[in-house]
């Protein structure tokens, strides 16, 4: 049975992950402008070679990351149908948990085009 308590932290756990795949995201970028910036610099190879494994360890995360906030998006909206369907509506609780919702959905829209 979903609680309010539980709710909130199904809404915090995503909004969590969303901020995790964010950092993740940033990551590979900065970590692949500094292996460009290396192999630009005829950086040594081993240093180049490691520098490439840094990389594909980050790129690796993003996609983990996605699988888990769309696991934790499933559980949010189970939730709060669930809470619904009890005539439990309204609250600032409810408003964030359909905020997350939304915003988790259009990023998941926006990088499936």
């Amino acid at each position: 049975m979903a609680t309010v308590r539980n709710l909130k932290i199904k809404t915090s756990t995503c909004k969590r992950i969303l901020k995790e795949l964010h950092s993740y995201e940033k990551e590979v970028e900065r970590e692949t402008a500094k292996t460009a910036d290396m192999k630009d610099k005829g950086a040594d190879p081993y240093d180049l070679k490691q520098q490439e494994n840094v990389l594909a360890e980050s790129r690796m995360m993003v996609p983990d990351c996605r699988k888990r906030l769309e696991a934790a998006l499933d559980d949010l909206k189970g939730a709060l149908v669930e809470l619904e369907e009890t005539d439990q509506k309204d609250g600032p609780e409810f408003e964030e948990a359909r905020t997350i919702i939304a915003d988790v959905e259009k990023l998941f829209e926006s990088s499936e085009v």
